[in-house]
């Protein structure tokens, strides 16, 4: 009886796995460069715009280059949701569009981010060695958005 439940349960889990992969959530391919992008808004030292092509902009742009995984449920699911909520928080293809206010804010959290090491996500970083941030790259881009922090002025209030 407990093999019983316990192979049911098997095939139920295989079932839902498979029903799964037909779903496939709306891939955030676009442009990731516009005419509201951040490199529009300001000019960006190459360095700076090499670290955020490349560390960044998977989940804050509006292109992100899914790996071959992506397309497997529910790790796709799990993807997708991360560049949601990272193009939520930060995107920097509509950097331009922000407030004066919110501009800055994003500044403020990306050396916060950056600082404490919470950016790029660890999980990311694990897959991807090529966005992790070396000490080095780290204090470039803390560096950046500090000084873009202070050079936003707030006029929208």
């Amino acid at each position: 009886m407990k093999f019983f439940t316990l192979n049911r349960a098997f095939y139920s889990l295989i079932v839902l796995l498979l029903a799964i992969q037909l779903y496939r959530p709306e891939p955030n391919i676009g442009n990731a460069y516009s005419d509201q992008d951040i490199f529009h808004y300001t000019t960006v030292p190459d360095n700076v715009k090499e670290i955020l092509t490349t560390s960044c902009f998977d989940c804050h742009s509006n292109n992100t280059h899914y790996p071959w995984y992506s397309v497997v449920q529910p790790i796709g699911l799990w993807l997708q949701h991360h560049v949601d909520e990272g193009k939520d928080e930060l995107n920097f293809t509509e950097f331009k569009t922000y407030t004066s206010k919110r501009q800055k804010h994003k500044m403020e959290e990306i050396v916060e981010m950056v600082r404490e090491g919470e950016m790029p996500l660890k999980s990311y970083a694990l897959i991807h060695g090529d966005t992790r941030l070396s000490e080095a790259q780290k204090k470039v881009l803390i560096t950046w958005a500090e000084s873009m922090y202070n050079g936003i002025q707030l006029n929208d209030e």
